[in-house]
């Protein structure tokens, strides 16, 4: 079964009530919930994890590897233009991922355009709101088959 890790970064868990004209009224359990019906609908096996702290992120990547998850889905948040340590723990475990943004990071403060993950990931969707983690969730198994197909 193809298993997916979904990672919310810094402040996520303030959805709905935080800057909602940026990140819109959705909370993270509404996204957790429209993700969890995606994976029922693709029989697919979804984790979701939100953390303020780095280390915390850092470590549940490393754990998603040795739990041989196939792919993981991460808005980074803040820590897209600041953390190095995220961007190794990828690079370490080589796990495919898609970097999510709920808002157009280009259209923003020049700062959130550069990202230390966007190089390396396999693809990066942002601007789209709730509908950017479902469009990574099928992105995300489509490489999941083809790379499955593949073997």
């Amino acid at each position: 079964m193809t298993k997916i890790l979904v990672i919310h970064g810094p402040n996520l868990n303030l959805l709905g009530s935080r800057e909602p004209e940026v990140y819109g009224s959705d909370t993270l359990a509404s996204i957790d919930q429209a993700l969890v019906k995606l994976a029922e609908q693709h029989s697919v096996s979804l984790e979701t994890f939100q953390s303020n702290i780095e280390g915390e992120i850092v470590n549940r990547i490393h754990q998603a590897s040795a739990n041989q998850n196939n792919f993981v889905i991460i808005n980074p948040a803040a820590f897209t233009h600041t953390s190095v340590a995220i961007r190794d723990a990828f690079l370490a475990t080589d796990l495919p991922f898609i970097e999510v943004h709920l808002s157009n990071v280009f259209s923003r403060e020049e700062f959130r355009a550069h990202s230390y993950l966007s190089d390396i990931a396999k693809g990066v969707i942002c601007g789209f709101g709730k509908n950017s983690y479902l469009l990574a969730f099928e992105a995300a198994i489509i490489a999941c088959n083809t790379s499955n197909s593949k073997e």
